[in-house]
């Protein structure tokens, strides 16, 4: 009997150690383009995922090799503030249908490699309360709450709208700092294309500009005015995370937070809208500024994006919102002589939380040249969102 109760706890032993050796063997990440084309993204690795690499390891000591065993710049982002990380972003560039294996390493004496680029975000308080994000592609703008005071004071240049404005750039390099403290001397200067970094040309109003929200209801869209918080969350090399919160608008009294992220590389900002209506809204409602009418437009409910095409001064800029098809109840363009009013909407089955992507891409930029080029921008945009890269830890 002891005998074989050695042998039992010896079996035990072997097959805890063969575990326990499992579980601390986790070092590569493999990432799986399922696409007909190659993707360049950023990823991100749950903290929780990371559990048994991180028990012998700490956080600030991980690192990143490629597969031609270089290090990579990586991100933490805690999402809840409580000074812990919730998840580790890494930007992959994948041939389609391949897969690419990355390795984990404890390395405290190399630094994490620094990006050239970078996203950013903030408030702005020298111009009134604006929220401005960008990244390597694209520039946003949103409008707060001293913004609205203002406005409804009858201040002139201020904006009273939660229509999401965008910036056009055509460098790869931060403008937002640059531009608005070149504002606080000349109030027209990110409005002039001067300087061979790009402008802002795009008239927003109490449109939807490039992805604000609205309710549809008794053929008229009802609108939420400024956001009336911000909180950042992240700005870094890889993703800008940041939220929004509104007060309660229109006939079903809906309050929303939102909060937007934009990632390295990518002209789409991801919005996530959350609701609350006791009174049940029939829907919420995505929407892009038609401006004068003068643009086209094309609606694809069964792969989900929604193009909007335009000349805007001597250039073509190409808008566009990408969301899950199945939630889709409808989409249309609106047109109306009311200045602001026509817009490109896209109404979807109320739930609490809404999550799209709304985008662009300036001729100028040297990212697109036709129409053709915008559209097929927003289909690999529906088919990333629809299909995600796999990822496997080992």
């Amino acid at each position: 009997m002891f005998i074989v109760k050695n042998r039992i706890t010896g079996l035990i032993c072997a097959i805890g150690c063969i575990a326990s050796a499992s579980l601390y063997a986790q070092k590569t990440i493999q990432i799986t383009n399922p696409s007909d084309f190659p993707r360049n993204e950023v990823v991100s690795i749950p903290v929780s995922d990371l559990r048994a690499f991180l028990k012998k390891t700490k956080e600030t000591d991980l690192r990143i090799k490629d597969g031609n065993n270089k290090f990579i710049t990586i991100q933490w982002i805690d999402y809840n503030g409580d000074k812990k990380n919730d998840e580790l972003l890494f930007q992959v560039n994948i041939e389609a249908k391949a897969t690419n294996t990355y390795t984990l390493v404890s390395d405290p004496k190399t630094p994490v490699p620094e990006s050239k680029i970078t996203t950013y975000s903030r408030l702005v308080p020298e111009r009134v309360d604006d929220y401005a994000w960008e990244n390597d592609k694209v520039a946003f703008r949103v409008y707060g709450p001293k913004g609205q005071e203002e406005a409804l004071a009858g201040v002139k240049g201020s904006t009273l709208s939660s229509g999401v404005d965008i910036w056009f750039k055509r460098t790869d390099q931060p403008v937002i700092n640059k531009w608005y403290k070149g504002y606080l001397t000349d109030p027209m200067y990110y409005h002039k294309d001067t300087r061979g970094e790009g402008y802002d040309p795009y008239p927003v109003g109490d449109s939807r500009g490039t992805g604000g929200i609205g309710i549809w209801y008794q053929d008229k869209l009802e609108v939420s005015r400024n956001f009336i918080s911000s909180k950042t969350i992240a700005e870094g090399p890889l993703r800008t995370v940041f939220e929004l919160t509104y007060k309660g608008f229109s006939t079903f009294d809906v309050k929303e937070t939102k909060r937007i992220s934009l990632d390295l590389g990518s002209n789409f900002s991801k919005f996530e809208s959350n609701f609350k209506s006791e009174l049940g809204a029939p829907n919420y409602t995505i929407g892009i500024s038609l401006h004068k009418n003068e643009g086209e437009t094309k609606l694809n409910d069964r792969a989900g994006y929604y193009l909007h095409w335009e000349k805007i001064d001597d250039a073509y800029v190409g808008e566009g919102i990408v969301v899950n098809p199945n939630i889709v109840q409808k989409s249309f363009a609106y047109r109306t002589e009311v200045p602001d009013q026509s817009n490109l909407l896209v109404v979807t089955t109320p739930q609490p939380k809404l999550t799209y992507y709304a985008g662009f891409a300036w001729e100028k930029s040297g990212q697109i040249k036709t129409k053709d080029d915008w559209e097929n921008m927003l289909q690999k945009q529906a088919k990333i969102v629809a299909n995600p890269l796999v990822i496997e830890l080992k």
